[in-house]
């Protein structure tokens, strides 16, 4: 796909990390699946993929963390 920020680059399957934050916390998600920009890397998430993101960092800020680092695992 044509990445809608630079308009000059292409997107090729990559990993990236999706840093949070939210009431001071800061959440890190590591290696997660994405669409990454070759020019300038920006990344786009799937769907299915934003929802797991999601579900991960509201568990991590429940339990009231201040910095936590998560490693995606692979989703079924």
């Amino acid at each position: 796909m044509d990445c809608v920020i630079c308009k000059n680059g292409t997107t090729e399957q990559g990993k990236v990390t999706v840093t949070l934050e939210k009431e001071g916390s800061i959440i890190a998600i590591k290696e997660v699946p994405a669409d990454v920009c070759i020019n300038c890397g920006e990344y786009y998430l799937s769907p299915e993929m934003t929802k797991e993101v999601l579900k991960k960092a509201d568990e991590a800020f429940g339990k009231g963390v201040e910095i936590e680092v998560i490693k995606m695992t692979s989703v079924a």
